[in-house]
């Protein structure tokens, strides 16, 4: 099955996860975050904490609990409403795991095994935990728990959505109507934001030195950007193949300006603008996050608020989904 991706605004409810394995950084917030926020006059969403993931290699449980609870400071820093917008820590509503398993007696290991994740750290050799197989499954039924319609997917996650779809119709069609199939829609923002250092790969929260962490103090987002990778070439324009730092640059330029270089422009120009425009939005984040960083238990406060408010829709789809497959209620 292919999955179908749309442009189309949203229809009815938005789920959006991160893991707590690092500190959110630039590209989350300008793929994800900044969509969340913009959305929540026109969708109903949900930004999912998903701490059950962060479990599939080996951790340090201090610092799940750590990051996650700081990712919900940022996202209330960044402008996530909570009013509007639940923040849900994932093992705080425990019918994600039950579902999960209710969707492993409709799953296949193939569908599992091929998982883009699961074949390239399996081939390195090691320990694998089989949590590591079977997270696919436990992320769709973190999409499928609360009727789902839009999941803001990007290339690596196709894959992911697409066996959420394929697990919600057959047990629809194998058990009756239980859950709603959700589309997947494209990201607001229109760049993959890249590492610094390495400009071909994705910006990461555990790995990369070319990060830009949202928490990250002045000094630290200046001299990131300013050893940025660039080249030889001298020439300021987007060439993602034969200049893929200098694009990189140009699109985080364009993604929090709406601006575009000068031709003219050097690279050590580029980069001081690129830092002015980095510090300018982060700036506020970071304040804000220290405020609310000196009253944890207020964040605490919104989230166990967030599983609440969420908690009705997670058990209503459970019971369908216990009733459609045979379980005494």
């Amino acid at each position: 099955m292919t999955t179908t991706v749309t442009d189309t605004p949203a229809l009815t409810r938005r789920l959006t996860g991160f893991q707590p394995t690092g500190r959110l950084h630039l590209g989350n917030l300008l793929g994800a975050l900044r969509p969340l926020i913009a959305a929540q006059d026109t969708t109903e969403s949900i930004a999912l904490i998903a701490d059950l993931h962060a479990m599939t290699m080996d951790h340090d449980p201090s610092s799940v609990r750590r990051f996650a609870l700081e990712q919900a400071t940022v996202m209330l820093a960044a402008g996530v409403d909570p009013d509007r917008t639940p923040i849900v820590v994932q093992s705080q509503v425990r019918e994600h795991t039950e579902l999960h398993y209710l969707l492993e007696c409709v799953a296949a290991h193939g569908e599992a095994a091929r998982m883009i994740q699961f074949k390239e750290k399996s081939a390195a050799g090691g320990p694998i935990r089989l949590s590591l197989l079977t997270y696919p499954v436990l992320m769709a039924a973190d999409i499928l728990l609360y009727d789902t319609t839009q999941v803001p997917v990007g290339e690596d996650q196709n894959q992911h959505l697409e066996l959420a779809r394929t697990l919600a119709i057959r047990f629809n069609t194998r058990y009756g109507t239980t859950f709603t199939v959700p589309e997947g829609v494209r990201p607001d923002s229109a760049a993959r934001i890249m590492d610094l250092a390495e400009p071909t790969t994705k910006m990461g929260k555990s790995t990369g030195t070319g990060r830009i962490g949202l928490l990250d103090p002045p000094e630290v987002i200046r001299r990131t950007i300013a050893r940025a990778a660039t080249d030889t070439i001298g020439l300021v324009r987007r060439d993602r193949e034969h200049q893929p730092g200098v694009t990189n640059l140009i699109d985080i330029l364009a993604e929090l300006t709406g601006r575009e270089p000068s031709d003219a422009t050097s690279y050590a120009t580029l980069k001081q603008e690129v830092t002015d425009a980095v510090e300018a939005v982060v700036a506020p984040i970071r304040a804000r996050h220290a405020e609310l960083a000196a009253n944890p238990d207020l964040v605490r406060g919104v989230l166990a608020a967030g599983a609440e408010k969420v908690r009705p829709t997670a058990a209503a789809t459970v019971r369908r989904a216990r009733a459609g497959i045979g379980l005494l209620d």
